[in-house]
């Protein structure tokens, strides 16, 4: 279980640095990150499969996202005024 939970910040750690355009070359982000090239590229990959637009701008030396997009994980409390049952008044 926990290596899922390590999953998930590495992929928001990446996210981050995507959206900053501050990931540098595949190698400087190895570098930064502390993995390595294949398990980036791994990431990367599991995150295009959930949808991420993710390009490399060889210009900036940087990935980013080809258009905007939002990454939650994680569970979040529902605001209760919008779940409520209304009784049925006759």
């Amino acid at each position: 279980m926990n290596s899922i939970i390590k999953q998930i910040e590495l992929i928001e750690r990446i996210d981050q640095l995507i959206r900053l355009q501050a990931t540098g070359s595949p190698d400087e982000l190895t570098s930064k990150l502390g993995i390595s090239k294949t398990k980036l590229y791994r990431i990367i990959n599991t995150m295009k499969s959930l949808n991420a637009p993710i390009e490399y701008d060889i210009t900036i030396q940087s990935f980013v996202y080809a258009e905007p997009v939002d990454f939650t994980f994680g569970f979040y409390t529902k605001d209760r005024k919008t779940n409520i049952i209304n009784p049925f008044i006759g």
